[in-house]
């Protein structure tokens, strides 16, 4: 069983609004108390990254009642100029499919299948 690292600070390989954003893809009905859970941030943190999301045109929500539904676009080019060409697309297919992995292997070494 591969274990859980403690929080910490310093660099990652995954930025924040990479998790964020993989949170939204997996559920666009999804709840911030839920993103800041899953990706171990403050409400607050979510807050500021949804919000950097939105300005850039990588995301946009609707409000209907209580509950907001995010929509992510999927064609905007990648920032950083090392990743010129690739999409927030291709980002999401390698981070969602890692989370669908994940999630699939530890319920096989835990023998739920």
């Amino acid at each position: 069983m591969v274990e859980v690292p403690e929080s910490h600070t310093g660099w990652t390989f995954v930025t924040n609004h990479a998790r964020v954003l993989a949170a939204i893809a997996d559920n666009p009905n999804i709840r911030i108390r839920d993103i800041a859970a899953r990706c171990r941030l403050t409400e607050r943190a979510v807050q500021r990254i949804i919000s950097d999301l939105e300005q850039d045109g990588y995301l946009s929500h609707t409000r209907d009642g209580r509950t907001n539904t995010y929509r992510i676009q999927p064609d905007q080019v990648l920032r950083h100029p090392a990743e010129a060409g690739l999409t927030v697309a291709s980002l999401l297919s390698l981070l969602v499919q890692d989370e669908t992995d994940r999630g699939r292997r530890g319920s096989v070494r835990e023998g739920r299948r």
